[in-house]
């Protein structure tokens, strides 16, 4: 048994970030170095004071406005370095030693245009490839080239042709693009 819950349990090494799923699962997925942006939903719960913390999605400009300290620009940080900095807001003369905790709830969602059965906008989920993108948009057209595929990934100006693999990785705010192949 005890081999059991060793294998089953997802391993999250000290200092890595872990996400929980909104729907209540206790399942926990890892997310490794993510770096905040506008769209992405994070929960932060300041331990003492239930009214300072709560849910916030974060406004395109890399802002979330929180009681008492305000506006605060999550922009470029992981949610231990978000932490951190509002650890550091509420020292500076609001709560003596406080202690914050912050949990990323939801992601931004990728895109996926071209030759695919449902193209549109749909939720990133950790270890996301782009067949599990290509799954999720209902499959490839008869016309598509199922053998490369174009990215763009979010901040990048231009989109990169990559091989369709099993290991082929999307990231949140990613567009992925399918072609049609000439015969």
């Amino acid at each position: 048994m005890t081999l059991f819950l060793a294998t089953a349990l997802p391993a999250v090494a000290p200092g890595q970030e872990v996400a929980t799923t909104t729907n209540g699962a206790s399942a926990q997925l890892p997310i490794y170095n993510y770096v905040l942006s506008g769209g992405d939903r994070v929960r932060v719960v300041v331990f003492g004071d239930p009214a300072l913390g709560g849910e916030f999605t974060i406004a395109g400009s890399g802002m979330i406005a929180m009681p008492l300290i305000g506006e605060v620009d999550v922009r470029g940080l992981t949610s231990t370095q978000l932490q951190d900095r509002i650890v550091a807001r509420l020292a500076d003369g609001y709560i003596k030693d406080p202690r914050v905790a912050v949990e990323v709830l939801s992601t931004r969602p990728f895109y996926i245009l071209g030759e695919v059965n449902k193209p549109g906008q749909y939720p990133f989920a950790n270890g996301l490839t782009v067949l599990g993108a290509v799954a999720q948009a209902g499959g490839y057209t008869y016309r598509a080239k199922t053998k490369q595929v174009f990215i763009k990934h979010a901040g990048q100006d231009a989109e990169v042709a990559e091989p369709v693999t099993a290991t082929t990785l999307v990231a949140p705010g990613d567009t992925i693009r399918i072609k049609e192949r000439w015969f």
